[in-house]
């Protein structure tokens, strides 16, 4: 496999150290002096292997040792972005184009359209209401009133049936712990409810409106709430007007306390459906919940296994009456949709409605009596849509009828759809690298597409383009990939380039838009995205290749798109730079590892770092569907080889690193960041600079405030721009 020559040495002692554990001190022969970082003598047996852990002391973001490390690592990565003079240009453009009208793609409630709006450079976008699509747009919620520096985002919201009231999310410095409020729309006014403790979930109403299921885990110890584990999520009812306290339990499992559930009602009301997920595994479980009359629903009724014989991923549809529409990859690694009769819901009696093709099916929702679905195309979108039988006829023929075809705009991402199951619209979004969400209104009898919202930019596309290209991984996989770049660049070797990838948890990395990705074309540089195996693009198969003991597939897949760069000129290693963030932070600091000869700069986001402890935080043990465990004694051994904090060589002349992290972030937590950049600041051999730049007051990176991406860009680019000796152009 392409490893570099830096891997873990054993001791005669037969213990395992990383970096850390050795007693060169790289970072004094170098130009930078890091601060101090402790190095303790803790050791822990896997299996019989012994391996070191000395920085195990940062995994405490709030003990005083910590943040005095924080504070001084915060200063030198300050004092290096204050020295790059083009920061402050990059940042003005940076400004100059995230100020741009921006919307989402509407929801409809009876007559009534919400729709979330930024007029540019507000901290988080506002939710309007308006009555009829010629009504005046009216202010429903405005997040910015929450906190005065942008830090409480609404990170959910959903309208009741008939569009009176709202049920909103919110969430605390980029926390995954959300609280969910009621706001009465026709007022403006919050009512009394307040729902706590709830992460992964968001309220599913009720037709009658009188109130939401929602999905809650146990109240956390306030002390390590952004670290402590979290498991047995349970299913209730919140009647409207109510204290939480007299919520209604509807279902629990304490039996798997490793479910996340999922909820949805079905098209006309009547069944409750849960979807039990196992963690971050796509694979599930469908039970559902007859609530017998969808105008005063019952909650008396059992909940009911539906779909739990064979393992794959199910998606609940909608329905027609008792029939269950379902997308499956169940002998379709692509993807399928079936129609199952709840009377006979044996996988035997099931019919295929739409079959298997070329594309990953990645999608499907039942709007103006159509079944839509949303599909993958050499990892672009493509949409299409079929007429329902009418329910007299679909308990005996599910068929669907003809079949019509979305044309989309080009190539590029479906980047919302939304309509109701009887109306006459539907709007979907669409974007590409190079154009913002434009929000189209689409007539499902027609088929005419027009567009309904779309915004200007102060930046000429027409002067950039995007092409797709296939290279060839280690073993020969062919990887598609996405290069957007000035048209005419010439193709010496000699342009900066960032390289960004993912690969992992089923996630497809489609044409999506940034304007900080504009900015960085502006700069002279070239943008690449690479659909590494891991990922969602051709279905589990695809998925299933970059996962547990087949990571370092993801791994080959990454290093083969930067030498198919390098080897056909696109740029150079002293020019190419790498960036991903959480499953794509662990990816930038395993091929920093296994080949640092082959890049000239390292960016890793609020990676997972120590691959034997991931499971240990939060809601870390719910990726072991993907990653394996250390529990395990051969995925441990796995892990160890792939691990960035314990494949770090002490001596070696590692690429420029900016580790990026966020003290808040409770999903993976910074104690991953802060253990791998102390480890490669102790361990560098070279000259080049080991940064961390730890923002306060944020997460993971959801809701995060336009000026706090926006100084995040800055630093990024102004690292890239000295690091990768650029020059911006005249007309920058």
């Amino acid at each position: 496999m392409l490893r570099s020559k830096i891997l873990l040495a054993a001791s005669v002692t037969g213990i395992i150290f990383n970096a850390a554990s050795q007693d060169l001190e790289a970072q004094n022969k170098g130009a930078y002096k890091y601060p101090d970082a402790r190095k303790s003598d803790q050791v822990d047996d896997y299996h019989g292997t012994k391996v070191s852990d000395p920085y195990r002391w940062l995994e405490d973001p709030d003990s005083e040792e910590t943040r005095k490390w924080i504070a001084e690592q915060n200063k030198i990565s300050e004092s290096f972005f204050s020295g790059i003079p083009e920061r402050a240009k990059i940042r003005t453009r940076l400004d100059s184009l995230w100020n741009f009208e921006r919307y989402d793609v509407p929801v409809k409630r009876e007559n009534r359209y919400f729709y979330s709006y930024n007029s540019g450079l507000l901290n988080q976008s506002v939710l309007y209401v308006q009555d009829g699509l010629d009504g005046t747009a009216r202010v429903l919620l405005d997040p910015n009133t929450l906190a005065s520096d942008g830090t409480v985002a609404v990170s959910g919201s959903v309208a009741s049936p008939k569009g009176n009231l709202l049920a909103y999310s919110v969430a605390v410095s980029g926390s995954d712990w959300t609280e969910v409020r009621v706001r009465d729309v026709a007022s403006g006014k919050d009512l009394a409810d307040t729902i706590r403790w709830i992460k992964f979930s968001g309220p599913t109403w009720t037709k009658d409106e009188k109130g939401f299921f929602y999905a809650r885990y146990d109240e956390p110890d306030a002390q390590t709430a952004l670290q402590q584990v979290v498991r047995n999520q349970r299913i209730y009812y919140h009647r409207i007007g109510t204290s939480q306290s007299e919520d209604i339990l509807i279902h629990e499992r304490a039996d798997r306390p490793d479910w996340i559930w999922s909820l949805s009602l079905s098209t006309d009301a009547r069944y409750l459906v849960l979807s039990a997920y196992k963690g971050s595994d796509p694979n599930n479980l469908i039970f559902y919940k007859d609530l017998q009359n969808a105008d005063a629903p019952s909650f008396d009724g059992k909940v009911v296994e539906l779909i739990g014989a064979k393992e794959a991923e199910y998606e609940f549809i909608g329905n027609v009456g008792s029939v269950f529409y379902v997308r499956t990859n169940l002998d379709a690694p692509r993807g399928r949709v079936v129609a199952l009769n709840l009377a006979k819901p044996d996988i035997a009696n099931w019919t295929t409605v739409v079959p298997q093709s070329d594309e990953a099916l990645r999608g499907a929702s039942i709007f103006a009596r159509r079944l839509f679905t949303v599909s993958l195309y050499n990892a672009h979108s493509a949409v299409a849509s079929y007429a329902l039988p009418e329910e007299s006829v679909a308990a005996t023929n599910p068929a669907l009828g003809e079949k019509k075809s979305l044309n989309l705009p080009g190539l590029g991402s479906l980047a919302g759809l939304s309509g109701r199951p009887n109306d006459n619209e539907v709007f979907y979004g669409f974007m590409s690298y190079l154009s913002p969400v434009s929000v189209y209104r689409y007539d499902p009898n027609t088929g005419e597409s027009k567009v309904f919202r779309s915004p200007k930019l102060k930046f000429d596309p027409s002067q950039f383009e995007t092409k797709q290209v296939f290279y060839t991984s280690k073993d020969g996989t062919k990887v598609p990939m996405f290069i957007t770049m000035k048209k005419g660049t010439v193709l010496d070797g000699n342009n900066p380039t960032l390289l960004y990838g993912y690969g992992g948890f089923n996630i497809s990395l489609t044409p999506s838009f940034s304007p900080r990705n504009l900015v960085w074309l502006e700069m002279g540089g070239i943008y690449v995205v690479a659909n590494l195996r891991g990922g969602g693009e051709f279905g589990s198969d695809w998925h299933r290749a970059g996962t547990k003991l087949q990571k370092q597939n993801v791994f080959d897949d990454f290093i083969g798109a930067a030498e198919y760069l390098v080897k056909n000129k696109y740029t150079s290693t002293s020019k190419l730079a790498i960036n991903g963030g959480s499953n794509g932070g662990l990816l930038v600091g395993a091929v920093l590892n296994q080949r640092p000869d082959l890049f000239a700069a390292g960016i890793p986001e609020v990676g997972v770092m120590d691959m034997l402890r991931f499971q240990k935080f939060t809601i870390g043990w719910a990726w072991t569907s993907d990653y394996g465990s250390s529990d395990d004694a051969e995925q441990f051994k796995s892990l160890l080889k792939i691990s960035p904090v314990h494949n770090i060589a002490v001596g070696a002349k590692y690429p420029a690193t900016m580790v990026m992290t966020a003290d808040h972030d409770d999903r993976v937590v910074p104690g991953h960041s802060f253990k791998y950049a102390a480890a490669l600041q102790a361990a560098q051999g070279g000259d080049a600079p080991i940064l961390i730049r730890i923002e306060t007051k944020a997460g993971h990176g959801a809701g995060k405030p336009t000026s706090k991406v926006i100084d995040e860009a800055a630093d990024r680019f102004g690292f890239l721009f000295k690091i990768l000796n650029m020059k911006l152009p005249a007309s920058f």
